[in-house]
Order: structure tokens, then C-alpha cells, then sequence
């Protein structure tokens, strides 16, 4: 063999070592590294547009619920229900769209249509069950259902909130569910309610009133004692 032939072959020898690896590797990960590349590819598009799609229906539920909102401010409780509701089954999976319930809720009450109210703070209530709005609409459930005459369920939904809120508002609840429970005509539980009223919260503006029931329902009750 010539010299120069021999100095040909040495220096293409080491890039065909090199190179036969690669090639073997990409003839056996490349159409795979491909498909996962072309995967995320997709993935990323699906998460994109799913973000979009979430955004420009939030946008849609927040203006659809602030129209209803300015209805209920003006009084307009029918077509502020109308609207809230629209909103909560068009784009329920949306935050607005889950406040649209509450909407709904408060314009019922004050139209008048409690059963409705105490529908629309359950569905509410049902995809967020805590928190400080939470617990506002609880306490809305609670008067819907006293309004409603279901009176054992707003006593204890009334109970509940007891301790959530500040001092007065436990006392408030305390009194209502005492209300609630005389409509029921259960004068005993709601004897045992004023108590711990007078007991728990006796400094707040509702203990007076309280000692005036409390006392009242022990007359209509000869022999009672106090519970």
C-alpha cells in the first residue's frame, strides 16, 4: 500500500469510529425522540389554548355577573336572578361563574323566592364549602331557610356559625336559632339557646333581649327550670 493511502486511512478511520454509534443511535431513538418532541409539542398547544379558552370565559362570566349585580343594586331583583343564573350555567367551571350563584341567591331572597335562594346558596355552597365568603353565604342560607319556614334546618345552620364571626354576630345567630326553634315550637331547645347566649355572650347588644325571652319562655312554662 502507498504512503499516501496509508495516510488517507488513518485520518478517516477515527470520524467513521465516531460516527457509526450516532448513526446506530438515531436509526433506533430518533423517530422516537421525534414522537416526544412532536408530544410536547402538542401538549403545550392543548394547554395554551385550554388557558385562552379558560380566560376568555372568566372574562365573559365576570361581565355577565357584573350586569347582574348593577341589576340588583337598582332593585331589579327578576332580571338580576335571570342574568346571575345564565352566568352560573354558562360558565360554571369559571370563578365568576361559581359566584353567580351567590348573585342569584341574594336576588331571590329579596324578590321573594326563597326556595330558589336556598337552592342557589347550596349549589354555591356545595363547590366552596369554607372560607370567609363561605361563610357569609351560610349565613344567608340560614335566613333564606328561616324564611322559607324549614326552621330545624336554619337552627342549624345558625348553630354552626356560632364562634365563625365576632362576638355579636355568635350572640345574633344564638337569638335566631332560639326564634327558629320557638316557630318549631321546641320552647325547651330554645330555652337552652337563650342560656348560652346570656352565658357566653352576656356583654353584647342582643344578651337584654335574650334575658327578656329567656324569661318570657320560663312563664309560659310553669314549673320550668332554667336549662
Amino acid at each position: 500500500m502507498s504512503l499516501p493511502s496509508q495516510h488517507s486511512t488513518r485520518l478517516e478511520q477515527p470520524g467513521a469510529e465516531i460516527m457509526v454509534p450516532v448513526t446506530r443511535f438515531w436509526e433506533r431513538y430518533g423517530r422516537l425522540a421525534l414522537g416526544v418532541l412532536a408530544g410536547l409539542a402538542v401538549v403545550g398547544a392543548v394547554v395554551y389554548f385550554s388557558l385562552r379558552s379558560r380566560q376568555a370565559a372568566e372574562e365573559a362570566a365576570a361581565g355577565k355577573l357584573a350586569e347582574a349585580s348593577l341589576y340588583y343594586w337598582q332593585g331589579d331583583y327578576q332580571r338580576s336572578l335571570q342574568l346571575a343564573r345564565e352566568a352560573a350555567e354558562r360558565y360554571g367551571s369559571t370563578p365568576s361563574g361559581l359566584d353567580a350563584h351567590r348573585q342569584a341567591a341574594d336576588a331571590a331572597y329579596w324578590g321573594g323566592d326563597f326556595k330558589t335562594a336556598v337552592a342557589e346558596y347550596r349549589r354555591y355552597l356545595a363547590k366552596n364549602p369554607s372560607g370567609l365568603l363561605a361563610d357569609a353565604a351560610h349565613r344567608s342560607l340560614a335566613y333564606a331557610l328561616e324564611s322559607d319556614r324549614q326552621y330545624l334546618d336554619a337552627t342549624r345552620e345558625y348553630e354552626a356559625l356560632v364562634g365563625h364571626f365576632d362576638r355579636g354576630s355568635s350572640a345574633e345567630f344564638l337569638l335566631a336559632a332560639a326564634r327558629c326553634l320557638t316557630a318549631a315550637n321546641q320552647p325547651r331547645e330554645a330555652l337552652a339557646r337563650l342560656q348560652r347566649l346570656v352565658n357566653e355572650f352576656g356583654e353584647t347588644e342582643y344578651a337584654n333581649q335574650a334575658r327578656i325571652e329567656l324569661a318570657e319562655l320560663q312563664a309560659a312554662r310553669p314549673g320550668s327550670a332554667t336549662p
